[in-house]
């Protein structure tokens, strides 16, 4: 034990780049060990002007990267029935899920930068790519276009701010992660609000290319000021790894990670058909139809904030668990929803329920994981996983519409797995704390 400290002290150039881990040592030992650690780093503020800057600038990246993927239900409606008309629905929704799937998958190379101290890199890079993508995007006339700027070049750059948003708030906080997350996180959903209405108001007076090119410039403003915020507080002491294989040991990573897959081949199916399922099937008029995802979305704000709140005491996976069941439940009933109310209360209830996907994951893996040295490699490796989920999700419930002409296998699918994402985590909190109801997990 004296020979770890004594090198823990040789190496305090390298730790003074960020905050030490815990240290077991005796209590005769302890008050020269909290002096260095006093020395080295202070400790996370846990609130103040600065750390809910950081949180406001997370805020609008999430408005700017999920915000933007939550919002492409409106491109899915818009593209069937003009611009890409003579191509599927499955064809089309490829779009929306590559752009997704690259969000989460470059994860694993932008957490190793990210890592490296290069935060800002990052950032600038990604809402360059953003804005560039939708800017792009507001040029194009064919699918293979469209493919490039709103699905791999926006894609992309998403991926490259959302690590940095999820990983600046635990810098700041402590007790408060969750809840911080949470509220952070709420800037997607609240970007699944804005810009979807924007783009349908606006394309009927001023056309697709204008009302592509306002989202574009109401991205430049908000990035602009996440930029103006954000400060990264420590570098970390170490350079991450890419892979972690003794975690693919660990039964409860590997259920949590299973269950992730599963929940997202599910989540974004209504997400990206809810619009057409309510026109086409005659259930609401064109204008209501399609204010049914920024219903959905306007749920999710409070879905990722208020289970947020309370994971913080209760645990990350003791929420995650009951809202994924809550959301297959609701998405089965979903098939028998064939009149106006029911609808719209689907989308409130699903959107609260399923909002726990995109705020708790990260909080999860931090729970599941021996210490923080490896939370960032273990999340860029469940992220992978996950996103193989986003990628063929929509598609094949496309695939699914298109053979059949009927919603009840897109509905059925989405359902199922997301019961799966139910299962899987409540293995995963039975591998870690067994069956004590009541424990924290």
């Amino acid at each position: 034990m004296t020979s770890d400290k004594e090198k823990s002290l040789d190496n305090s150039d390298q730790a003074r780049r960020s905050p030490p881990s815990s240290v077991d040592l005796p209590a005769s030992e302890q008050p020269q060990v909290e002096k260095t650690i006093a020395v080295e780093a202070e400790a996370p503020p846990n609130g103040g002007f600065k750390a809910w800057s950081q949180v406001v600038g997370s805020f609008f990246l999430f408005f700017n990267s999920w915000g933007i993927i939550n919002a492409f239900g409106v491109y899915q409606t818009y593209y069937e029935t003009g611009l890409l008309k003579n191509e599927s629905p499955s064809n089309i929704s490829w779009i929306g899920s590559i752009q997704a799937f690259l969000l989460l998958i470059i994860g694993v190379v932008t957490g190793p930068i990210y890592d490296a101290g290069y935060f800002y890199a990052l950032v600038w890079t990604g809402s360059f790519l953003v804005i560039f993508g939708v800017m792009m995007t507001s040029l194009c006339t064919e699918y293979w276009q469209i493919m490039l700027a709103q699905a791999v070049t926006v894609g992309i750059g998403s991926g490259c701010i959302f690590v940095p948003s999820v990983a600046i708030i635990p810098q700041y906080f402590t007790t408060r992660k969750a809840f911080a997350t949470g509220i952070a996180a709420s800037g997607s959903s609240l970007g699944g609000i804005i810009y979807p209405i924007l783009f349908y108001k606006l394309q009927p007076q001023i056309g697709f290319a204008w009302a592509t090119r306002v989202i574009g410039f109401m991205a430049l403003g908000l990035l602009s000021i996440a930029l103006s915020l954000m400060r990264i507080r420590v570098l970390p002491k170490q350079k991450r790894a890419f892979l972690e294989l003794p975690a693919f040991k660990e039964p409860p990573y590997i259920m949590f990670t299973i269950g992730m897959f599963f929940g997202f081949i599910g989540l974004y199916t209504p997400i990206f058909y809810i619009q057409t399922y309510a026109i086409q099937e005659h259930i609401t008029n064109t204008n209501l139809g399609f204010y049914m995802l920024p219903i959905l979305n306007a749920a999710s704000v409070f879905g990722r904030v208020v289970p947020n709140f309370y994971a913080d005491r209760t645990g990350p996976l003791n929420m995650l668990i009951p809202c994924s069941l809550a959301a297959s439940i609701l998405t089965y009933a979903w098939i028998g929803i064939k009149n106006t109310p029911g609808l719209i209360v689907y989308a409130l209830l699903f959107g609260f329920f399923s909002g726990t996907f995109v705020s708790l994951p990260p909080t999860a893996i931090v729970s599941l994981s021996p210490h923080l040295g490896v939370v960032g490699t273990r999340m860029g490796m469940a992220f992978t996983i996950a996103s193989l989920g986003l990628l063929i999700g929509t598609p094949v419930s496309g695939a699914i519409l298109n053979t059949t002409g009927k919603y009840i296998g897109p509905q059925a699918l989405a359902a199922s797995t997301l019961m799966a994402a139910a299962v899987f985590m409540s293995l995963a909190r039975y591998k870690k704390v067994g069956l004590k109801v009541f424990k924290k997990a």
